[in-house]
């Protein structure tokens, strides 16, 4: 038998297949973290904000106090009038209620038709394009800003359903966990390097002869060149590895897909201890992403940290993400990524803890916070994500991670909503941060309860040797 580099053929083309697929966590965590984060919500509440205080200006119609107030200023969209403050918040619900509906059927499609390599390179440079012409968006045209979004965001959950699908077919039990997190910690890395090169961009924007406006649609833009470039790397690795499920063409492949989905949907009651971790990692996992999108909130408005320091504190969190990701494979494949996904979330408890008693103005112990955010945001997901594809039948993986997602986006709404109910009821930002404590506390109850290798072995698929 040949070898290539000291390796069997096999061995060697599902190694670069594993390389390969690395790169789109690196490539698609532009979106998240420098358009969704930090950039695209106030630059749209603004130019919304401008159009709207003309329309007063010039028509006398409408409600603009003081001419210049983000939260005040009223809007129109689709004849719906509210004040600017809440586009983004609505922008995000919307876009969230259409993946939800869209995602299932790109994951039974893309098990149908075994196309994935191509449905990845549609959607991941469907979201690209759609990023970059964000950068066209301004003052006279702010509308289509939510169109580009949630065309982008549409795009970036359809990718992401297809890419977390190969994830099963290029590692085996064995690999996985590690393979997750090395993609997981490298897509954080990818996200902080894009960032601090836009930031920089932004900051110094006087310096390059650049509005702020123009340097804002500048990242926009180079988002989308980041995240189509990058892409290219998977797509040149990763392979076709199943025969497609049907002949279908065309638009049938969408009716196809319906009663795809409709199938999987009533296999999946047969498999109940699947359901049940995923039950568990849709609590868990709301935390997470809440602790994410409040905590510069926290840092601002209870902490009293200037602006600098809040940028600061989330290239922290990406960087050291990076090592996080990296710290739970190692771990995980020494005792498991059960145990590993429950020791992340004793961590999170501590950490929200730990919150609760940062002084105000006290810059460096929030960062201590960011570090401790870090080490465990990247690898919960990663080894989560690696556990659950585990769980799922063989030929059915694009399908069960559209509901992974969709399970996701769905519980997405409970985590904000106590935050701000404990907030307004107590009027302490302290005491709704440690509210939080109640996702990581029901879903350590919750994973230690699902006997893991028993929900690999009922799907019909070998556990790994430590689970």
């Amino acid at each position: 038998m040949s070898v290539q580099g000291g390796l069997a053929p096999d061995t060697a083309r599902r190694r670069r297949e594993q390389r390969g697929w690395c790169w789109y966590d690196w490539a698609n965590s532009v979106f998240p973290t420098s358009v969704t984060t930090v950039f695209l919500s106030l630059y749209l509440t603004s130019v919304a904000t401008e159009a709207a205080t003309a329309d007063v200006a010039r028509n006398g119609i409408g409600a603009c106090p003081g001419g210049n107030s983000l939260v005040r200023c009223d809007i129109s969209v689709l004849g719906l009038a509210f004040p600017a403050g809440s586009l983004w918040g609505y922008l995000l619900s919307v876009a969230t209620v259409v993946q939800v509906l869209v995602l299932p059927i790109t994951g039974a499609i893309a098990d149908r038709t075994q196309n994935k390599r191509s449905m990845l390179a549609g959607f991941a440079f469907g979201g690209a394009l759609a990023t970059s012409l964000l950068g066209l968006v301004g003052v006279s045209n702010w509308q289509w800003g939510l169109v580009f979004f949630i065309a982008a965001n549409i795009c970036f959950g359809a990718s992401v359903v297809v890419y977390y699908s190969f994830l099963p077919e290029i590692a085996d039990a064995d690999e996985r966990d590690r393979l997750s997190s090395r993609g997981w910690a490298f897509g954080y890395l990818g996200g902080g390097c894009a960032l601090a090169l836009q930031l920089a961009l932004y900051l110094g924007h006087d310096a390059l002869g650049l509005s702020e406006d123009t340097a804002v649609r500048v990242v926009f833009v180079t988002s989308g060149i980041w995240w189509a470039a990058f892409t290219l790397l998977p797509l040149a690795a990763l392979r076709g590895h199943h025969a497609p499920e049907g002949t279908e063409r065309g638009a049938s492949v969408i009716t196809a897909g319906f009663k795809q989905l409709s199938s999987t949907i009533r296999q999946a009651r047969s498999f109940p201890l699947t359901l049940a971790f995923l039950g568990a990692y849709m609590i868990y996992t709301d935390g997470i992403a809440t602790v994410t999108q409040v905590s510069a909130q926290y840092g601002d408005m209870e902490l009293r940290l200037p602006q600098e320091s809040l940028i600061i504190t989330l290239l922290i969190v990406q960087f050291i993400a990076f090592v996080g990701g990296v710290l739970h494979g190692l771990l995980a494949s020494r005792i498991g990524a059960k145990k590993t996904i429950m020791i992340s979330l004793v961590v999170w408890v501590g950490v929200l803890a730990a919150a609760y008693f940062v002084q105000s103005g006290q810059q460096f112990q929030f960062y201590g916070l960011a570090v401790g955010i870090g080490l465990v945001l990247g690898g919960t997901n990663a080894l989560s994500r690696s556990l659950f594809s585990q769980m799922v039948p063989e030929g059915k993986e694009a399908e069960y991670f559209s509901l992974y997602e969709v399970g996701e986006r769905s519980t997405s709404w409970l985590g904000p909503l106590v935050f701000a109910g404990v907030g307004q009821a107590t009027g302490s930002f302290r005491l709704a941060i440690v509210s939080l404590v109640f996702f990581f506390v029901v879903g350590l109850v919750l994973v230690s309860m699902v006997p893991v290798r028993r929900a690999i072995e009922a799907v019909g698929n070998r556990p790994p040797e430590r689970v």
